[in-house]
């Protein structure tokens, strides 16, 4: 029998390595799609083809985008400093737009593949309050993606799957190290150097920092 395809959207963080092993775990030929989209934290791009390759996926592709001629966002607008401390509401690092963007594209290519599961590393318990990260988001997505494809009309359509979505970042590291997952060479920080090293002062390093210390386990990431 032909191995089920699906399409992971790959970050090179903590996460969304994890979803892949997740994938590959459930019996997936996994395709990986990751994005230059102008972000300031570009050394992500070398982690998610270093941890492509340790997890053994069939296809990594990397899309070129221009969200910074966008802008919005500290991510992608070196004039916005990325915050260093605790921030109410939604926080300037929000990149408009952005999983609705990827999954569009991710949605494209597995109607290309023939594949018809989609896997997104979001998570609605230590997501930093980015409404694109929601429950209710990853549904709207996929009743979209059913409704505006080809597949979706005439094949099977398809489903996207969000398996870290109620998880806490200690049970994200707890499942990922249970499937292999070798942290040390994902880059989670939102303004690591050239060389992948993290700031340590960031909400996504302060978020990572804690889950290995709830998980109990000894934290890979390299600092500045």
């Amino acid at each position: 029998m032909t191995q089920k395809k699906a399409v992971v959207l790959l970050s090179g963080g903590l996460d969304s390595a994890t979803v892949v092993a997740m994938a590959r775990a459930e019996g997936f030929a996994c395709y990986t799609m990751s994005f230059d989209y102008g972000q300031r934290h570009r050394s992500e791009l070398a982690a998610a083809q270093r941890v492509a390759q340790q997890l053994g996926v069939i296809e990594h592709k990397v899309i070129g985008l221009n969200l910074n001629g966008i802008g919005g966002s500290a991510l992608t607008d070196t004039s916005i400093d990325v915050p260093e401390a605790s921030t109410e509401g939604i926080p300037v690092t929000y990149v408009p737009a952005r999983n609705t963007v990827f999954l569009s594209l991710a949605l494209g290519w597995a109607e290309v593949l023939e594949a018809r599961h989609i896997f997104i590393g979001v998570n609605a318990v230590d997501y930093s309050g980015y409404p694109d990260c929601r429950p209710e988001f990853v549904e709207s997505f996929e009743r979209t993606a059913n409704l505006a494809t080809k597949a979706g009309v005439e094949g099977e359509g398809f489903r996207i799957v969000a398996p870290l979505q109620y998880l806490s970042k200690a049970e994200i590291i707890k499942a990922g190290l249970a499937q292999g997952v070798d942290y040390s060479l994902t880059v989670s920080c939102y303004q690591a150097d050239e060389a992948g090293r993290a700031c340590g002062r960031c909400d996504s390093c302060r978020l990572r920092a804690e889950g290995f210390r709830s998980a109990g386990e000894k934290d890979p990431t390299r600092y500045q």
